[in-house]
């Protein structure tokens, strides 16, 4: 099984980006097809918050289940937040805010794939 990282910001171009992992060669090779332009569809990044620090996304209290993650077009406004707001209400994921731990972030949009 392959693994590929990859970095988001919400919105693109604003603020820190957020670094996840695919296990999953077909999403692997879908995100490469969105970031070389090939792909215009579910380019937007969603999956379960995991409330602990992954030691490649630094900036951030939480990291996506790799074993959740998918691309989407639309999604609930229930799990739409931009990756600074979840971080400034860490204490709040899967309560009232992002129920279950689901995030799926509208504006999300695909900067790079991050070389190891």
């Amino acid at each position: 099984m392959a693994t590929a990282r990859f970095a988001f910001q919400t919105p693109p171009g604003h603020g820190k980006e957020f670094i996840f992992e695919l296990t999953n060669d077909t999403l692997i090779a879908h995100a490469r097809k969105v970031l070389s332009g090939q792909e215009t569809i579910k380019t937007h990044v969603q999956g379960r918050i995991v409330k602990k620090k992954a030691p490649y996304n630094p900036d951030f209290s939480f990291y996506l289940d790799p074993a959740t993650i998918s691309f989407f077009d639309q999604a609930s406004e229930f799990s739409d937040a931009s990756a600074e707001y979840a971080e400034d209400h860490f204490d709040e994921i899967a309560g009232p805010f992002l129920p279950g731990g689901h995030w799926s972030p509208w504006a999300s949009g695909l900067t790079r794939e991050v070389k190891a």
